[in-house]
């Protein structure tokens, strides 16, 4: 992960693009993305979708998820915290929707 650049801000475009592929890999709730997984744009340290502090959605079941952001090489990037708050990442690829 060290050697992933992260991009300091998302346009739109690119947030709405993430959205819809995060959408697709979790299996397209009937409520949709923002009643499922409502998110939220931040550009702390770099920018992401993040997800509302009151939210938990788990993927394989222990892993919590935190945010989602594009890399510089426009890979998309999950962040987990595992069940000892350890902060993970994950690279998506096409293939996986």
């Amino acid at each position: 992960m060290d050697k992933l650049s992260f991009k300091k801000s998302l346009t739109m475009i690119e947030q709405f693009a993430i959205k819809d592929f995060f959408f697709k890999w979790v299996g397209r709730p009937i409520e949709g993305l923002d009643d499922f997984l409502p998110l939220e744009y931040t550009e702390d340290v770099f920018a992401k979708l993040e997800a509302k502090a009151e939210t938990s959605f788990f993927i394989n079941e222990n892993e919590k998820f935190r945010y989602v952001t594009l890399t510089e090489a426009n890979q998309i990037v999950i962040g987990l915290s595992d069940s000892n708050q350890e902060l993970k990442h994950r690279i998506l690829y096409l293939d996986e929707i």
